[in-house]
């Protein structure tokens, strides 16, 4: 039979990863530097190369194309989308400014925010009134709508945010005002936050709806040139695009959502992990992704990731919650950590060494990338150390400067009164316990024990120190899988045809009115079922799976839950309450049992077939020797380490630490009193040995 071959492509803030799949579980991978300026450069290069590594043209590519892309998170952190408007209730001009009134920092009188993205003289108030029961008590007037539409013209607005009161519970406002400049600005992109959020609360929902508008002008005219240019190079089919929440959806409802995108590249880390606790037979895992720019950690307990229902972006201060802007969108539950492989080291004013969270990125990149950075980064560190050979980066495609590297830490050196390798131990050794820190942190607030959990690597970067955050993690193994260095894009490859949607239904759990939750549940059954045919799956093979927001009633927070069964069916509002109290005693540790539960928003995930994967784990038929050894200077100066090629690895075969395991697109660093063995599915896995 003719093979299928699958691709995937996921751009990163430094690098972009390709991944290509034959039916018989064969990779072929590449990597190549991003090129922010149009990150289509990027993708098409490592594409070429990869097609070029298996032999077979882009025709022969008949199985998914699937990207994962930072369009999206770029735009915002850098604030390049278009001139954007906003439309609201009259009298909310200000939802954006005003936001929830939570002080992120409590004790600090110069907290600051990041500017709102649509501006108060951009966003304009409709006559129009929506009750919080969906009552229609005041239509908006066409000559009203007609004359802001040529406000809009003059102001040059690309996009708008439409964000009315109470949309959520009754959209016929926010479609009439659509309607109406659709005639009369029919180039205008349109988001309404009844399609995009159609969530309570009131400030949550008009920034996630800003945020879409903000981006689509970049995002659909990006994804509708990456699928015109793959149908002009003669692949098979148009792309399908990675989603914050783990699933994959067609080129026009990603570039329609593409708040929905935010998290695409990290998400598939996720799903990776994922895959392989489910070939492991593990149930739990600390899955650890570093690459170029950030680090990321995600819980998967029962083989699954953590999902939430609200995330952050752009925040002002990375790990100060509060501090962005919130996503009421389903996403993995990740904690992003800024210390990737270009974090950039410094000493602060209080003449300590820092490193991050700004990052070096691809342009100029780290130092020893020789493309005009001067600033060191963890990159240089791990060269200074001895754990990156610079000859031999990326298979020796791409040369490091050792010297530039060693002038960019002395300069950080001479400020501390430290050499040069005390100073990249220094930044080595912060990294690893800021990482550490963070995923205490993110563990601890989700009620889960961390302690003991297994560790799995990968990013290009995260496999060089992955043992020392493990240590500090106090985890039984750290897992390197094979290709660990383009394991997000593996991800894309692995996880199914999927979209995640919510509607609001507020209401006490006993007395819920079941007529509107059927309407509700039918129209995002709808919606996903429209979606998914568009990403090319048959009716006969969506799955539906149900969840519910609930909460104690007079609490502020919810807790999601998913169920077994479907709610429609059973209408068993006691299975629904004690699956509810189950998740709520997993994460608080008590149950005030005597208070109603209320019901906040309904949950649906629309999921094609699960995608086939055979693992075809490739390893040496004979134990590998030490290809040679290396000054490392990291546990002490000028240790010498013995290196191995990974390609080279048998399986069961045993190495002591420390040693170095290189491959061509990453390093493992093995620690003294740490043994690594290769297992059956080509992972090699790294145990603490136990003291005497």
């Amino acid at each position: 039979m003719k093979p299928v071959y699958s691709l995937a492509v996921d751009i990163g803030g430094t690098f972009t990863d390709i991944v290509l799949r034959a039916s018989d579980g064969a990779l072929t991978v590449d990597k190549t530097l991003t090129t922010p300026r149009n990150l289509l450069d990027g993708f098409f290069t490592g594409v070429h190369a990869v097609l070029k590594k298996a032999g077979i043209g882009p025709a022969d590519v008949n199985g998914v194309v699937v990207h994962a892309t930072t369009v999206v998170t770029n735009s915002l952190i850098e604030r390049k989308g278009d001139v954007t408007a906003m439309l609201v209730t009259v009298g909310f001009r200000d939802v954006l400014s005003i936001r929830n009134e939570h002080r992120y920092e409590m004790y600090d009188p110069q907290i600051e925010f990041a500017a709102p993205l649509v501006p108060r003289e951009l966003t304009f108030g409709v006559a129009e009134r929506t009750l919080a029961d969906g009552t229609v008590t005041k239509a908006p007037q066409r000559a009203e709508i007609v004359a802001i539409a040529e406000k809009l013209k003059a102001a040059q607005v690309r996009s708008l945010a439409i964000c009315l009161l109470n949309s959520y519970a009754n959209a016929a406002n926010e479609r009439a005002v659509a309607a109406i400049l659709r005639e009369a600005a029919p180039d205008l992109f349109l988001s309404l936050s009844s399609d995009v959020a159609p969530q309570v609360r009131e400030y949550p929902r008009a920034s996630t709806t800003a945020i879409n508008a903000y981006t689509m002008p970049i995002s659909l005219p990006y994804l509708r040139a990456l699928a015109e240019r793959l149908k002009k190079e003669k692949f098979a089919n148009e792309p399908l695009i990675m989603l914050s929440s783990g699933g994959i959806i067609g080129v026009e409802v990603a570039g329609r959502n593409p708040v929905r995108m935010i998290e695409s590249g990290p998400a598939a880390g996720a799903l990776a992990a994922s895959h392989y606790a489910e070939v492991l037979g593990l149930d739990r895992l600390m899955s650890f992704d570093m690459g170029g720019t950030t680090a990321k950690a995600c819980l998967i307990e029962d083989r699954k990731p953590l999902v939430a229902g609200v995330f952050e972006a752009d925040r002002k201060y990375r790990f100060k919650e509060g501090s962005g802007m919130p996503v009421t969108i389903p996403s993995i539950d990740m904690i992003e950590i800024g210390a990737g492989g270009g974090s950039i080291a410094h000493v602060d004013d209080l003449g300590l060494l820092k490193v991050g969270p700004e990052s070096a990125g691809a342009e100029p990149g780290p130092a020893c990338y020789g493309r005009g950075g001067l600033q060191p980064t963890v990159t240089d560190a791990d060269l200074l150390l001895g754990l990156l050979d610079a000859d031999n980066f990326l298979g020796g495609e791409m040369k490091l400067d050792l010297q530039a590297a060693r002038a960019a830490a002395g300069r950080v050196g001479e400020l501390l009164g430290t050499g040069i390798n005390e100073t990249a131990r220094g930044i080595y050794r912060i990294v690893a316990e800021a990482m550490a820190s963070a995923t205490r942190a993110h563990a601890t607030d989700r009620g889960v024990d961390y302690r003991g959990m297994p560790l799995f690597a990968f990013g290009g970067a995260g496999p060089a120190h992955a043992c020392e955050v493990g240590a500090l993690l106090m985890s039984t193994s750290v897992i390197f899988p094979p290709q660990a260095s383009v394991l997000s894009a593996f991800g894309t490859l692995v996880t199914p045809v999927r979209l995640d949607l919510v509607r609001s239904a507020l209401g006490i759990l006993d007395a819920v009115d079941w007529a509107r939750t059927e309407r509700l549940i039918a129209e995002m059954a709808d919606e996903g079922m429209s979606a998914l045919a568009n990403a090319g799956v048959a009716r006969a093979d969506v799955s539906m799976t149900f969840g519910a927001d609930l909460r104690y009633f007079g609490q502020q927070n919810e807790v999601g839950v998913t169920f077994t069964f479907d709610p429609r069916a059973s209408r068993d509002t006691v299975a629904i309450r004690k699956e509810f109290e189950r998740a709520y005693l997993a994460q608080y540790g008590f149950n005030p049992s005597h208070v109603p539960v209320e019901i906040v928003s309904w949950r649906l995930t629309v999921r094609g077939p699960n995608v086939p994967f055979h693992t075809a784990a490739v390893t040496a038929h004979s134990a590998g020797k030490p290809r040679h050894s290396r000054p490392v200077h990291l546990w002490q100066d000028d240790q010498q380490v013995p290196v191995y090629d990974r390609s080279a690895l048998a399986t069961g075969q045993s190495m002591a630490g420390p040693a170095i395991i290189e491959e061509r697109e990453t390093t493992i660093v093995i620690p003294p009193g740490w043994s690594a063995t290769v297992d059956a599915f080509g992972c090699v896995v790294a145990s603490l040995e136990k003291s005497s």
